[in-house]
């Protein structure tokens, strides 16, 4: 593949955008390796939009896009099969990613994983499928970025983890369907970088205020106040583990957009490798107990403590593994 094919790196979530992120250092490597580059953002005059027009060439083209309107999708696909017919279209980048809450599925609103689906399953289904006559043309890649939260059980990330699963299967069955058309299916899975969103501590705050405010005074009542408060803390302990260097990410992306022959999946970050070993080859204990050391450790809901009526006292740790929170000491080795 030669600088100066199109490729479409795509974002249409004030989390995930390619004004921030992944998305951006993509698009500013990409542009610097010669390529022309149609990056999409949510506001064309936000900062990092401007810092894009600022430090890339002229090839590099800014596309308004919000995953969630079929009209701004539309619009994109239009925009990109018009500039293509001379170069085609060589590769994509899904890299929109949407969370909204952080808490157990039963605390967490019908809504937010709607939402979730929306844009990080449907939204990005429906941009792929629109460009893939360009990517057959090209015989090109797919590239997504997904998450560990979509092939493992990460405590109060339900909403986003179950979209992140649904699309990470969704890119293997693009991966067998377009082989015959020599279209390459690739999935990132990075670990915990230090994007935007990760660095915007009041966001979660907010997000936490407004999970309390909307919750039925049933389950308020049965989890406590506390127990929500304690696993935000937890949630915002685990994001200082985040690491500040994202080019093993926006490497394994330019991997998977050029090499002869690229991964089907890649795991950028410090310790994801021992994150799927030990949940594809420990017992469930150490993998659950492992979980809850590095990310967020359950405390007992109010319902639930000693002294409550109708409390039923927890399973003994000992006799039942599963449901110990401490660290496992194999794992800590």
């Amino acid at each position: 593949m030669a600088p100066g094919c199109q490729l479409c790196v795509s974002s249409g979530v004030p989390s995930k955008c390619c004004d921030s992120g992944f998305g951006k250092e993509t698009a500013k490597k990409l542009d610097s390796m010669g390529f022309t580059v149609l990056a999409t953002v949510m506001e064309l005059n936000s900062p990092g939009a401007i810092e894009l027009r600022t430090c890339c060439s002229p090839r590099l083209r800014l596309l308004q896009l919000d995953l969630t309107k079929s009209a701004d999708i539309s619009h994109v696909l239009e925009f990109t099969k018009a500039h293509t017919t001379s170069t085609g279209l060589w590769g994509l980048v899904n890299n929109a990613g949407l969370n909204e809450v952080v808490a157990d599925v039963e605390l967490s609103p019908v809504a937010t994983f709607r939402s979730c689906m929306e844009v990080n399953f449907f939204g990005t289904l429906e941009l792929t499928k629109g460009l893939l006559p360009l990517l057959r043309s090209s015989r090109g890649r797919i590239v997504t970025v997904g998450s560990p939260a979509g092939d493992m059980p990460y405590p109060c990330l339900g909403a986003y983890g179950t979209s992140k699963a649904a699309v990470a299967l969704l890119m293997d069955i693009f991966s067998c369907e377009l082989l015959p058309w020599g279209v390459k299916v690739s999935t990132i899975q990075p670990g915990c970088f230090r994007t935007e969103s990760v660095k915007d501590v009041g966001r979660w705050e907010r997000r936490k205020q407004l999970l309390l405010a909307s919750l039925p005074q049933e389950l308020l009542q049965a989890y406590g106040k506390d127990y929500i408060e304690h696993l935000n803390a937890q949630f915002l302990r685990s994001l200082h583990l985040a690491l500040p260097d994202l080019s093993p990410v926006v490497d394994d992306i330019i991997d998977a957009l050029l090499a002869a022959q690229p991964r089907r999946r890649y795991y950028p970050g410090q310790g994801v490798g021992l994150m799927y070993f030990i949940h594809y080859y420990l017992p469930e204990g150490l993998r659950r107990r492992f979980l809850q050391t590095f990310f967020i450790s359950h405390c007992l809901p109010q319902a639930l403590q000693p002294g409550q009526p109708g409390a039923t006292p927890p399973k003994d740790p000992a006799r039942d593994p599963n449901l110990s929170p401490g660290p496992s000491p194999a794992v800590t080795q």
